[in-house]
């Protein structure tokens, strides 16, 4: 059965004009029974689709057609459950949403819901319960931040942010919702739908207690440098590297602490006058010390950056 869908593959990749070209129902349940076996392979995922458009949907009224991705939408689910980071699954997905009709019929009234809004709808649902699951998927959160992107009756951001929230306080170490946060807050305030003076320090706020419950944790460090950067004045790098120094002088050995005081010290560098800079750089050279003796791995990096002075 394989190799004689495999040679259907090879006729089907040459689409210029072969009249060999299958597109019938029967080369689509083939292309059906490999992707069980190897969901990875695109060149099956590009075929079946060829098959749909090219064949099966050219007799099929809109609400058909409907019907046939909405069962594609249900077989790749059930992909994805065994294979939830396989990226030709959540492409099939993309596809299936953007081909969706708009039906059925013309919109006649102001809450019209047609099947395209219903999908997308849905979609989001589908990829939250996803998330449930390995909230670090990140091809999960790609792909949220397709379907808010593309649905048809937008989703208020202020939501994703709550959203975030929730992941976040599940979990501080969950890279993808900080991301996700930071790509939020920065749409929030590009539009004027967030007070950006307020939210930042309520984000400074949200991010100490994380600091504090895991000190050591990277995520929350990355978020905290792109934070710091949405400002970067003087006097938040002040503020933000006495926050830092409490917390190392509880935690003496964390490297992110000594990481970020260096880090945010340089930066002040920049805005100093002469006479700080001699004081600043001493004090960058100090922690590069304590750094190679917290993390003798990286003493290399740590003498190369003290060269930079």
């Amino acid at each position: 059965m394989s190799n004689v869908l495999l040679n259907r593959m090879k006729s089907a990749r040459h689409v210029s004009g072969k009249k060999q070209q299958d597109w019938s129902q029967d080369a689509f349940t083939l292309t059906t029974r490999l992707l069980q076996v190897n969901p990875e392979f695109y060149t099956i995922w590009n075929y079946r689709r060829n098959i749909l458009t090219k064949g099966i949907f050219h007799n099929s009224s809109p609400e058909a057609i409907n019907h046939i991705l909405t069962d594609e939408l249900a077989m790749t689910m059930s992909a994805l459950k065994s294979h939830p980071k396989v990226y030709w699954i959540w492409n099939h997905r993309r596809w299936c949403l953007e081909n969706i009709p708009n039906g059925p019929g013309k919109q006649q009234e102001a809450d019209f819901v047609g099947w395209k809004q219903i999908a997308w709808s849905k979609e989001l649902f589908v990829v939250e319960k996803m998330l449930d699951s390995d909230a670090r998927n990140f091809q999960a959160w790609d792909y949220r931040r397709y379907v808010l992107a593309g649905m048809p009756t937008p989703r208020p951001e202020s939501a994703e942010l709550v959203y975030t929230s929730r992941k976040i306080e599940a979990n501080f170490s969950n890279f993808s919702a900080w991301h996700q946060r930071s790509k939020t807050l920065t749409s929030l305030w590009e539009h004027g739908k967030l007070d950006e003076a307020k939210s930042r320090e309520q984000e400074f706020e949200l991010l100490r207690n994380a600091m504090y419950t895991d000190p050591n944790d990277q995520s929350v460090w990355i978020y905290h440098r792109w934070l710091v950067g949405t400002d970067g004045s003087a006097e938040l790098l002040e503020r933000e590297i006495a926050a830092i120094q409490e917390l190392l002088d509880e935690q003496p050995d964390s490297k992110w602490c000594v990481e970020s005081i260096i880090r945010y010290k340089h930066l002040l560098l920049k805005k100093s006058s002469s006479a700080d800079v001699k004081a600043l750089s001493e004090e960058c050279r100090g922690l590069l010390g304590r750094l190679q003796e917290i993390d003798p791995l990286r003493r290399r990096r740590y003498q190369d950056l003290e060269l930079e002075l």
